[in-house]
């Protein structure tokens, strides 16, 4: 049976690391908009929303191909707000706006406009097949970064590993290199999944892995190495 494919693009206005960050533009086209355009080149995604408390983000995001109907309440708008409330909100919306149920949302956060039409097909294809109920895109941590090699300064500027059993480590062969991080492309949700367990991460949650550089923008440092992967 076909499934049924909400994208919801996040979007909230003002971020704190770097003003406006989600309509600065890369190619002349704003973060938002790239996200938009990503999403209606994917063959699974149905419908495209943006989710935000901006009507100025909204009405950037309807010109690139989104739909906008609604803005964020109040409550779903702080710093502090969760992305599965924000899913959730999302999808109720939608649910009653395009007058159908989705089987699956896919969370688009605006700030990663590294990402590709391939990436999200892959991505939906993956989770599909294996009937899972999320599916995070990751990438490899290159091991300078690893977990037991981080330091932290504690009283009187003193320097600690992070991790206490990082002391122990004195190679990389000591490393274990089955680590990854976030990199913000896409969250694929089993829509029962969400609604029940109001979680993005479960038993039954996979990760797949993208190769190459992509970048999650936070800070101005980001947004410029952004610009160089997109020229």
């Amino acid at each position: 049976m076909k499934k049924t494919i909400l994208a919801i693009i996040i979007a909230r206005s003002k971020s704190k690391g770097l003003k406006n960050k989600n309509i600065r533009k890369i190619n002349n086209i704003p973060l938002i908009g790239h996200a938009a355009k990503c999403a209606n080149l994917c063959k699974y995604i149905n419908e495209t929303i943006i989710s935000t408390d901006s009507k100025k983000y909204g009405k950037i995001a309807q010109k690139y191909g989104a739909n906008f109907f609604f803005l964020r309440s109040r409550s779903l708008s702080g710093d502090n707000v969760s992305d599965e409330s924000v899913l959730i909100d999302g999808l109720k919306k939608s649910e009653v706006f395009f007058k159908k149920k989705f089987d699956i949302i896919v969370s688009l956060p605006a700030s990663t406009p590294t990402r590709s039409t391939k990436d999200l097909n892959d991505m939906i294809s993956f989770f599909i097949k294996n009937k899972y109920d999320s599916v995070w895109s990751i990438s490899k941590t290159d091991l300078k970064f690893h977990p037991l090699k981080q330091l932290t300064i504690v009283k009187n500027n003193k320097l600690s590993f992070y991790e206490k059993k990082g002391k122990n480590i004195k190679n990389r062969q000591q490393l274990n290199d089955n680590i990854y991080y976030r990199n913000g492309v896409a969250y694929i949700i089993n829509r029962n999944f969400l609604n029940r367990y109001k979680r993005l991460l479960g038993n039954n949650s996979a990760g797949f892995e993208l190769k190459g550089k992509r970048i999650s923008i936070d800070n101005k440092k980001d947004f410029m190495e952004a610009k160089k992967i997109l020229h």
